[in-house]
């Protein structure tokens, strides 16, 4: 009788978490598309949609709704290394959905923003600290930098679930560090492949940080959060 009971109310909220889950994907890119202003060429960061998702995504979803609304001309895709989920993940949903999009390596962002080929970056977001700090996936705090240097807007978009009441800021966050394997070479079903000498060092966080001063807006299922708003303290508002 337990199992009978447990199993339908299992699948009954796992149901229940992938319809919320898609509404608060449609609420983002709705809240997003409203800072996409018509011709934009925008930078993505690793993977943020419906294959990370159960809904239209995050950053991506933004990207997906705004050119549905005619206002994204281009998008430059990271590879995100050393795994590359934009490579192989965010290029063939841009795909798709007839986004055009070109593929670059990480170190080619800073020479597009250079040339004025960037109107804004977005990226999604592993956890939003308290105080608005940003862990995501390797290479977003270098993105974030950059994009400051060169006055180009940088665009976080969460769900608000990813804020986390009990973390005070950036440096509380714990960061994994990974395989190694994953920079010294790669391994696939074509075979394993390394290009670095067998005893090197390695160093490999899955996430950085990224500073809430570098940030120009954290687009939630709630709306648009400004940095105004952030310094007042409105993420410990929502938290409590």
């Amino acid at each position: 009788m337990w199992q009978e009971d447990y199993v339908p109310a299992l699948v009954a909220e796992a149901l229940r978490l992938i319809d919320e889950d898609k509404r608060l994907c449609d609420a983002i890119a709705r809240a997003g598309s409203a800072l996409v202003t018509p011709g934009s060429r925008l930078l993505t960061h690793c993977n943020t949609g419906g294959l990370a998702t159960a809904g239209v995504g995050t950053a991506l979803g933004v990207i997906a709704f705004a050119h549905q609304q005619g206002n994204v001309s281009h998008v430059w895709v990271d590879e995100t290394r050393p795994l590359l989920q934009g490579g192989r993940l965010t290029a063939w949903e841009l795909g798709e959905l007839g986004v055009p999009y070109q593929l670059i390596t990480d170190s080619m962002a800073a020479s597009l923003m250079a040339q004025g080929q960037v109107d804004a970056v977005w990226v999604g977001a592993d956890r939003i600290a308290a105080n608005g700090d940003v862990a995501n996936k390797i290479g977003t705090y270098s993105l974030a930098v950059l994009a400051k240097f060169h006055g180009i807007p940088f665009y976080v978009a969460a769900p608000q679930t990813t804020l986390d009441p009990a973390c005070p800021n950036g440096e509380a966050i714990p960061i994994e560090q990974r395989d190694a394997r994953e920079v010294t070479g790669v391994a696939g079903s074509f075979g394993a492949v390394q290009w670095a000498p067998v005893d090197a060092q390695v160093y490999n966080p899955a996430f950085d940080v990224t500073p809430a001063a570098l940030i120009s807006g954290w687009v939630l299922d709630s709306g648009v959060v400004t940095p105004e708003e952030v310094a007042k303290g409105v993420f410990g508002e929502r938290m409590g």
